[in-house]
């Protein structure tokens, strides 16, 4: 890599991935406060996909630089930061700008790499992991003995979120294509087509008295089914719009959509919760917890990973450069596990 020019990934409007544009210009230098990170890896994740449709509920105006995480070593640093975070490994959570040979970063927001795990491993989990963990932990707040309901548990978040719920000692039904049912079964879940099957029916089967969480990304009309799958005093976590990806009109409709109906639910006097998952929650109005908890979060998943409880597979690594080659094989649905850029 060389260390004095920036490529980097524009998306330059709602493009076909082939539309995706390679820009050069000069590594910026770190202000007060920033470092400047050489990435290492980055990922393709669902957001990338909503994006190019124009379909991610807050996105940015076009062009920018999409990628939703990133890991690198820190390459220089500004006044006020400790100057020996250089060389050292990081990871930075930043909905937009990780498809990029160097970043520039607030050193706040950098996390860093546990020996022991690569730029590519770590990446796996950073967007997906620190999503996976408080979904479980901080929203819906699952307790050992309980069951509970993973849609897309072969997808990123879902194959982290159903190991998690395993180390905590819960019992996990989750949906998925079949080409995912064998591994999730070795993982301890008990898996169901949701493209085949009566998902509510089958959940009853599993769990006749309903289920302690639902964690959804799908969205749509089938949020309902997930209200009612729930048991007395049952979470509903919702956590995108997946099943919107490919609409037009509105991108911020389904989510409204969603968030009204978690109003209304909660308004009901029947114990059961349910709650629209941002990620981002609370960093401009509580910036400092909401590093803190990030970082813990983070770190946690991180140590997950290196002493094996996790694993959360590379499904391919392609060079910066291929980046259109990597969003159309991660929107394929064809591979199991990140799709990761590499420097």
């Amino acid at each position: 890599m060389n260390d004095q020019t920036l490529t980097e990934v524009v998306l330059p409007g709602i493009v076909a991935p082939e539309g995706l544009q390679i820009r050069q210009a000069a590594v910026p230098t770190p202000g007060a406060g920033q470092l400047v990170i050489a990435m290492e890896a980055t990922g393709v994740s669902f957001a990338e996909q909503q994006m190019r449709r124009g379909r991610y509920y807050d996105q940015p105006p076009f062009p920018f630089v999409p990628g939703y995480d990133v890991v690198g070593r820190v390459l220089s640093t500004g006044p006020g930061v400790d100057p020996a975070l250089a060389g050292r490994r990081v990871a930075v959570l930043l909905k937009v700008g990780g498809w990029a040979s160097h970043v520039l970063v607030d050193a706040r927001d950098a996390v860093e790499v546990p020996d022991g795990l690569s730029a590519a491993e770590a990446e796996t989990v950073v967007v997906n992991g620190i999503t996976a963990w408080q979904l479980l932990h901080r929203t819906a707040r699952v307790r050992a003995g309980q069951t509970v309901l993973v849609h897309g548990a072969g997808g990123g978040v879902g194959q982290v979120l159903v190991q998690l719920a395993n180390a905590a000692g819960v019992r996990v039904i989750g949906t998925a294509s079949p080409r995912h049912h064998e591994a999730l079964r070795a993982l301890g879940v008990s898996p169901i087509d949701y493209r085949e099957a009566d998902v509510p029916a089958q959940v009853r089967e599993l769990a006749p008295g309903g289920v302690a969480a639902v964690f959804d990304h799908v969205g749509g009309p089938g949020v309902v089914d997930s209200w009612g799958m729930l048991a007395p005093g049952g979470t509903l976590v919702c956590y995108g719009s997946a099943a919107t990806r490919d609409d037009s009109g509105s991108k911020q409709w389904p989510v409204l959509k969603i968030l009204a109906r978690t109003m209304l639910w909660n308004a009901l006097p029947n114990g059961r919760r349910a709650h629209f998952y941002n990620i981002w929650a609370g960093r401009k109005l509580q910036p400092t917890r909401f590093r803190a908890r990030l970082r813990s979060d983070l770190t946690e998943v991180f140590t997950a990973l290196r002493t094996g409880e996790l694993t959360a597979p590379i499904g391919a690594r392609l060079p910066l450069a291929e980046a259109a080659e990597a969003l159309r094989l991660a929107e394929s649905g064809t591979v199991t596990g990140k799709v990761v850029l590499t420097s």
